[in-house]
């Protein structure tokens, strides 16, 4: 049973004729800027025996590299949220563009390691700049159709992470500059399509809904909706990011071989990047709130199913599937039920990038407690959590209709 009809009564109301955010070039543009982010972000750990070898750097000091890549990037969410008003659209995402390339331009050419991290860190800048600047105005600019263009929109960030390594590894890791030096090159085309972008900014498409029929009921505070939202974002993508670590390692340990290992975690972030196209159509027929209600209990079953040795590698493959929509799809739910939080998209975003930074030593500590075979249950149990928060979201922002 789809939710069309409570859709329908809402939508019906609300919707008006208006003039559209992107233009159809734009909207490719701003899927193969997503493309771009999710490379860079998938460039670093690929190449850190080379930066090693170059700089002479211990394997800690090394992965610093990807920190100042995402330190900058929250700055980059928080700095591009301040000015999400005062200057246009296409400011916004053209000044992102820029700093992605002249960092990635830097960190190719650095004669030193201080200066890689600070190149580093102006990419991130950008970086953060388009996943907050793209992800609101694809939230925004597409009436009920928002949330299935985000996850095309994300699926995007996947095929990038997925052809980032591949491109490393088919060059060499020695020879990474070149790599990044093409990739400031790929951004300065999508400076081009800006054009296409109205700059005016739009509110969130949900405001509409906060009149309709008397009004949106939240049975708690707004503070209370940001704060399970941001819980929402931070435990899922510690999920994400804590099965991407530590699969491969949890294979090993029950017995599989190092090549199945890294194959099915392969399969895994590539079963994220299929997750979101294939919800993209579904999302036009389903609610938010019931395609993260599924994919949290989905995702929770798989995580217990890999505690089983013989089903591990399709359960991983399973999570990778339900927990693909959770982030996309959760923007526009978000937008509606707090538009007067205008700050709401960039609390949740910033918060999934610090999700990524603490599940790691976070989830190893907890490793070190409880022993490696027991991740996919420590996983399950934060699964639990995510779904927990999305059904007391379901009941704080219920709506009430007088049909």
């Amino acid at each position: 049973m789809t939710d069309q009809p409570t859709a329908q009564r809402v939508t019906s109301a609300q919707e008006a004729p208006v003039t559209p955010l992107f233009s159809p070039a734009a909207v490719v543009a701003s899927c193969v800027g997503f493309m771009l982010i999710g490379a860079l972000q998938a460039l670093y750990g690929p190449t850190i025996p080379a930066f090693r070898a170059e700089f002479g750097l211990s394997p800690s000091v090394a992965g610093l590299g990807l920190s100042a890549h995402f330190i900058g990037g929250v700055a980059g969410v928080l700095l591009f949220d301040r000015l999400f008003g005062r200057i246009g659209n296409r400011q916004i995402l053209g000044s992102s563009y820029l700093f992605m390339a002249i960092g990635a331009a830097g960190f190719a050419l650095a004669p030193n390691w201080p200066v890689s991290l600070a190149m580093a860190l102006l990419a991130g800048l950008g970086f953060g700049g388009i996943d907050y600047g793209l992800n609101q105005l694809f939230a925004a600019g597409f009436g009920r159709r928002s949330t299935a263009m985000l996850n095309v929109l994300n699926a995007h960030f996947g095929v990038g992470a997925i052809l980032g390594p591949v491109l490393i590894g088919a060059v060499g890791a020695t020879h990474y500059p070149a790599v990044f030096l093409g990739f400031a090159v790929a951004n300065l085309p999508l400076l081009l399509c800006l054009k296409g972008v109205r700059n005016q900014v739009s509110q969130p498409g949900g405001t509409a809904d906060v009149q309709h029929d008397g009004g949106q009921v939240l049975r708690r505070s707004v503070g209370s909706v940001l704060a399970v939202f941001v819980t929402l974002y931070v435990l899922h993508v510690g999920i994400e990011a804590g099965v991407g670590g530590w699969e491969p390692t949890h294979l090993e340990t029950v017995g599989y071989g190092t090549g199945i290992a890294a194959t099915a975690t392969s399969i895994y972030w590539l079963m994220m990047t299929v997750g979101r196209f294939l919800v993209a159509p579904i999302a036009l027929r389903f609610s938010a709130q019931s395609i993260i209600t599924v994919s949290c209990a989905g995702m929770t079953v798989c995580l217990l199913l890999a505690s089983i040795r013989g089903l591990a590698p399709y359960a991983y493959a399973g999570v990778g599937l339900f927990i693909a929509p959770i982030f996309p799809t959760g923007l526009p739910w978000l937008n509606k039920s707090a538009p007067q939080a205008r700050r709401a998209g960039a609390l949740v975003i910033a918060a999934s990038m610090v999700g990524g930074v603490v599940a790691g030593p976070a989830l190893g500590k907890a490793i070190e407690w409880s022993g490696i075979r027991t991740v996919p249950l420590l996983l399950g149990g934060i699964s639990v959590l995510c779904l927990a928060a999305t059904l007391w979201l379901i009941r704080a922002t219920r709506t009430t209709t007088t049909h």
